[in-house]
């Protein structure tokens, strides 16, 4: 339990500081939501494909909705969360994803199968990503990166243990009867842990980021901080937060683009459902050994050169997967892409909240999602496109390849992450 127990001012253990439940139910919450919905958006285009006879292209674009639907959502959501207690956000968003997905069933038309991923796209935003990580780094300072890797290894667990569970639930009875069930879990799995352990913030418990006292007045009541940071319009308007954001459009757009046809593309090459839901199984144990890696590794080492590596690495996996077509090959590809997804994940909140501090990293972070939504709707949509054009999964994942490479060229252009750092800014 090291690094988990604080000291009390008489030397004495106090116990296990909160922040730390705030990182296990994020935990639990990422896990459940990635792995019922992020991470299942391959499993259901397949699915839409098979079963409802929805083109690969048209499944494409619907996906792509998804990700347009959860940016313009988190707007709302990083508005909300710096005002309000994030539990209530959280709470929304299960509820959207589960009766989202209770109406799969009734998806036939074009029409509502864009309904589908656009109200699912929303929950999504409203109960994950954003509000988790929020959490986390109000909580944390010193030990942000450790426990923003704790909490996002939830993402992938949740992809190691729900997504296979999702294959086969539409093996044995179809999609419409599948989700019904994925419905249940993810509500039972969000809502509960999320309303009796999240707080909105340490100094609602009494505390200080990393366990430390918090500060009283002379009255003996708490005063609760001013978060430390750039201010929203000088932030938003800095070069580096403009090439930061610029850069994890492109490296996202080549991410999430295999990521959603990653079950397809590795079934197609094997004919095998068994072999792309182990190679999803695969992709996710890396990313989660991958950022317990990183997260340790970036209390002493800085964030740029590991977030090149990371760019250049999913480069690499990328151009693989273009030309690979032995299962064990797809396997190990699938392993070094995991590896890049579970820092990249991780760097994007870590990087603005060490760059502008926590003044207004809801809205940052928030519209950084929002911006990427170009991206990321654009990767699944190119890469089905090239597909149905007749080209095949070689050029289109060549071409996302092309746009990792653009994004280490977007982190190179940004400058270092601690220019706005002074004794009047940032003092993260």
């Amino acid at each position: 339990m090291t690094g988990f127990r604080e000291q009390a001012p008489g030397g004495g253990a106090q116990g296990i500081f909160y922040g730390w439940y705030i990182v296990a139910a994020a935990f639990v919450v990422l896990a459940v939501g990635s792995g019922f919905g992020f991470y299942n958006l391959g499993v259901y285009l397949k699915a839409f494909v098979d079963e409802r006879n929805f083109a690969v292209s048209v499944t494409s674009v619907a996906t792509a909705s998804f990700f347009i639907s959860s940016g313009l959502t988190g707007l709302l959501v990083g508005l909300f969360i710096e005002r309000h207690d994030p539990r209530w956000s959280v709470l929304a968003g299960a509820v959207l994803c589960s009766s989202a997905l209770i109406g799969i069933r009734w998806v036939e038309e074009l029409w509502q199968l864009y309904a589908f991923h656009i109200v699912f796209g929303a929950g999504y935003a409203a109960c994950a990503l954003l509000p988790c990580t929020t959490l986390v780094a109000r909580w944390f300072e010193a030990k942000r990166s450790i426990a923003l890797s704790y909490a996002s290894t939830g993402l992938s667990v949740g992809g190691i243990l729900f997504t296979p569970v999702s294959v086969k639930f539409i093996e044995w009875g179809g999609l419409g009867w599948a989700a019904g069930w994925i419905s249940l879990f993810l509500f039972i799995g969000i809502v509960p842990i999320a309303l009796l352990v999240f707080r909105p913030s340490p100094a609602s418990m009494g505390l200080k980021p990393d366990g430390g006292e918090a500060v009283r007045n002379e009255d003996g009541l708490i005063d609760t901080p001013v978060p430390d940071g750039v201010d929203f319009a000088e932030a938003a308007r800095s070069r580096l937060y403009l090439f930061i954001v610029t850069g994890f459009v492109f490296v996202m757009m080549a991410q999430v683009g295999t990521l959603a046809h990653q079950f397809r593309l590795v079934f197609s090459r094997t004919d095998s459902d068994e072999t792309a839901a182990l190679a999803i199984a695969s992709m996710a144990g890396a990313s989660i050994v991958g950022r317990l890696v990183g997260g340790h590794a970036l209390t002493w080492m800085p964030a740029k050169p590991f977030v090149f590596g990371l760019a250049i690495a999913q480069a690499i996996a990328l151009t693989l997967y273009a030309y690979m077509t032995n299962p064990l090959a797809l396997i190990a590809t699938s392993i070094l892409f995991g590896v890049t997804i579970g820092n990249l994940l991780m760097m994007q909140p870590l990087m603005i909240a060490e760059a502008f501090g926590l003044k207004a990293y809801g809205r940052l972070f928030s519209w950084s999602q929002f911006s990427m939504t170009a991206g990321v709707a654009a990767g699944p949509a190119l890469i089905g496109y090239i597909y149905e054009l007749g080209g095949g999964y070689t050029p289109a994942f060549l071409l996302m390849t092309g746009a990792s490479i653009i994004g280490l060229i977007c982190f190179l252009a940004a400058g270092p992450l601690n220019q706005f750092k002074s004794e009047d800014k940032v003092g993260v």
